[in-house]
């Protein structure tokens, strides 16, 4: 069975079964499903999730990064890193995990996390002397990490606010920011069946490469809202085996060719803040323009902070936090149900910082 692991921004949530689990259509879900929620590392300040086999990392700006080899019933702090580590990721190797920490830095672990150790050079790139986080404009940090599936030693690293970076070799030497890539990168994805193909959220608009990030395209026909946030996919190699699969009694599981699903605002102010909270969802399939999804099941629009995504295992099933709860769609956005999840009244006010599905 899948457990989901959900970050807001002062507390973890571990949801078992979550395959498994009732839509709701109440606020606060009081079914036998929503029982069973486990709520951790309450009053940190949570930044950054991931999950492999057990094994949980949990950044935290306040107080480095919390790790769970029980899949999340007791968490301990891991050694070796700052108190401020906002970017944390799984690597491809058998316990190779990588952290981003501001001030921008770069770690890896070859334990599960347990310990940590800095790779060098990041911050001598000739872009660094531009990096700045706005809020805080005397620092910036490592957003997001995303190792490329198909080798180890490739990573993606964004910088926010200022570059994507990469290396080619585990971070023992580092490429600088090329022209065509965004500069305000939140996250990014990558699929194992697409080999050199990554997406990218970024509070300057959408991105994608298809060749390693070596040149990056910026489709935005019909994408109103370009402050994005977080992007998930469904991909298919072949379209041949698309239409084999839809040939056959299970083509309800054949994955769309390149489907892709991302939240953004209209600015960073409506996309964070309770107060004047408003974000929506769009999906783009293939060389379309995007499409919202509005009316879709899933809040969106005012009094909606912008939501993080995360695929799963099925073809067309997304799963979406925000703080209206947890929703789920198996039919690649055009509908979604809100999961019976325990929901306190405090979480409609935190936004949302990570979401992850483990064993």
């Amino acid at each position: 069975m899948t457990t989901c692991y959900a970050a807001l921004r002062n507390a973890l949530l571990v949801i078992p079964e979550v395959d498994e689990r009732r839509s709701s259509a109440d606020r606060t879900p009081s079914g036998d499903g929503a029982s069973d929620t486990t709520t951790h590392l309450d009053g940190h300040d949570l930044e950054a999730l991931d999950a492999r086999d057990g094994t949980v990392c949990c950044g935290t700006f306040d107080d480095g990064l919390y790790r769970s080899e029980d899949g999340g019933e007791t968490w301990t702090r891991a050694s070796g890193l700052p108190d401020s580590v906002t970017s944390v990721a799984a690597g491809g190797r058998p316990g190779e995990w990588w952290a981003g920490t501001e001030p921008s830095a770069v770690y890896r672990s070859d334990d599960d996390g347990r310990t940590w150790e800095r790779r060098p050079g990041l911050t001598d790139l000739p872009s660094a002397s531009s990096w700045s986080f706005p809020p805080r404009p005397h620092t910036h940090h490592v957003r997001w990490i995303e190792p490329d599936p198909s080798d180890p030693d490739y990573l993606y690293v964004s910088i926010e606010a200022g570059a994507l970076v990469r290396t080619r070799n585990g971070g023992e030497t580092w490429e600088d920011r090329v022209p065509s890539a965004r500069r305000d990168n939140h996250s990014l994805t990558t699929h194992p069946d697409a080999p050199g193909r990554a997406w990218a959220a970024a509070g300057d608009g959408y991105a994608e490469t298809a060749d390693r990030g070596e040149v990056w395209d910026r489709p935005q026909e019909g994408l109103d809202h370009r402050y994005c946030w977080s992007v998930a996919v469904d991909f298919r190699e072949s379209q041949s085996d698309s239409r084999a699969h839809q040939n056959s009694e299970s083509s309800g599981d054949a994955a769309d060719p390149s489907l892709v699903l991302l939240s953004s605002a209209r600015s960073a102010r409506v996309a964070h803040n309770t107060d004047r909270a408003e974000s929506y969802l769009y999906r783009r399939r293939g060389d379309d323009p995007w499409e919202r999804l509005d009316d879709r099941g899933i809040p969106t629009g005012e009094g909606v902070l912008r939501a993080v995504l995360a695929r799963g295992d099925e073809a067309g099933t997304f799963y979406a936090l925000h703080n209206r709860g947890l929703y789920r769609t198996t039919d690649g956005g055009d509908s979604w149900a809100r999961l019976d999840v325990r929901w306190a009244d405090a979480f409609e006010r935190q936004t949302p910082r990570g979401l992850v599905l483990g064993e």
